[in-house]
């Protein structure tokens, strides 16, 4: 290995320890958010709302987030969204109620999108395209591991020190990231080279292509999948009076299933193609979405979420990395964004639709409504991606 690939390969894992750092904080915030809005009287919908605030912002801005990450490099969107992510999560700590719970939520969604998207960006370049599945199952993989450590540590927190105490703890943890991105110690790629797509017909074009809008929206619906899990679990939880550690516990049981298909992805990929992956792992989701009705526990509760974690988790990674590949020269972070504003269009209107729905008629149609959506997405993916 010569010595520039060596650099790459130390700074990439920097880099994913940044992201389990920043994710641990998203992860923690939202089931604090979630769980001090039902501890305050929350009905579903407000909770559906609080979540929706999380991609709020994101959704607006994601793509402008992208190319500025195109145009400046990764660097600059990283730092300002470790600030912003420590910030915004102190929010609540400082200032207990819902008009901190809603600026924490959408302010902290919009901090994590900027890093996210930037890390992105970073993980489609650093190192040979050829690797690219690679390296997205890698940052997925670490994702994984802050997706079990947030809920985990959050939910103890809470029932040890209170909603208050566990916000001031979250507000530290991006800190570190913060830290480290200041001291300028992690080499980052330059700004490639690309033509200036500064109109709105830039982005038109991205998605002119057929593939490229199917692609686009099967994510969304692996987008819708995982937002809702994060409403519902939580009031499914408190409907059948479990404490906050054991619905912490329940979403770490997700978290703890996406590591698991992650490590086993590359042996997967490697006998199965990628259509094949999304449309298996859209039917196990939508399979787990029409047991969670029947949950009389924290035990079956934990084994829905870990089977909903295995599908969702599996195809996340595949989809990144064809969304990247299919990017056009120098637009990759405009893509990047381009994904996570779709994701947050869907994040923002899921949770608000199915939020009111759960309150109107009942979480059983909303269950079932959003396993039929995974189950049509498995069949279109069946058909090519």
């Amino acid at each position: 290995m010569t010595d520039a690939a060596l650099t790459r390969r130390r700074a990439f894992a920097a880099l994913l320890a940044l992201g389990i750092f920043n994710h641990v904080a998203l992860t923690g915030a939202r089931v604090d958010v979630s769980l001090d809005a039902l501890a305050r009287g929350a009905s579903p919908a407000t909770v559906g709302l609080l979540i929706a605030l999380f991609a709020m912002l994101p959704m607006v801005f994601a793509v402008a987030i992208g190319r500025y990450s195109d145009r400046v490099g990764a660097g600059t969107p990283m730092l300002a969204g470790s600030a912003g992510l420590a910030a915004s999560i102190s929010l609540p700590a400082l200032a207990p109620g819902f008009p901190a719970l809603f600026a924490s939520a959408a302010l902290a969604g919009l901090s994590f999108t900027m890093f996210q998207v930037a890390l992105q960006h970073v993980t489609g370049e650093m190192g040979e395209p050829g690797k690219r599945v690679k390296r997205f199952s890698l940052l997925a993989l670490a994702f994984s591991v802050s997706g079990i450590v947030g809920p985990l540590f959050t939910g103890f927190a809470i029932d040890y020190a209170g909603h208050r105490a566990a916000f001031a703890m979250l507000a530290v943890v991006p800190l570190a990231p913060l830290a480290v991105l200041l001291s300028r110690r992690i080499a980052l790629p330059a700004p490639a080279a690309h033509e200036e797509h500064a109109s709105g017909r830039g982005m038109f074009d991205l998605v002119r292509h057929r593939p490229m809008r199917r692609l686009l929206a099967l994510n969304a619906l692996f987008a819708l999948g995982w937002d809702l899990h994060t409403v519902f679990v939580p009031i499914v939880g408190a409907e059948l009076g479990l404490s906050a550690s054991q619905i912490g516990a329940v979403l770490a049981a997700f978290g703890l299933a996406t590591f698991v298909v992650r490590v086993a992805l590359p042996w997967v990929a490697a006998r199965a193609s990628e259509t094949q992956v999304l449309a298996a792992a859209l039917f196990l989701s939508a399979g787990a979405y029409a047991g969670f009705p029947f949950a009389s526990g924290a035990g079956t509760l934990a084994m829905l979420s870990f089977t909903l974690g295995l599908g969702l988790g599996g195809g996340q990674p595949v989809m990144m990395s064809l969304l990247t590949t299919r990017a056009p020269p120098g637009r990759m972070g405009e893509v990047a964004g381009l994904r996570m504003s779709l994701i947050q269009t869907m994040a923002v209107a899921a949770p608000l639709a199915f939020g009111a729905l759960g309150t109107t008629l009942g979480l059983l149609p909303v269950f079932w409504g959003v396993g039929a959506c995974l189950a049509t997405g498995g069949v279109v993916a069946r058909r090519g991606a």
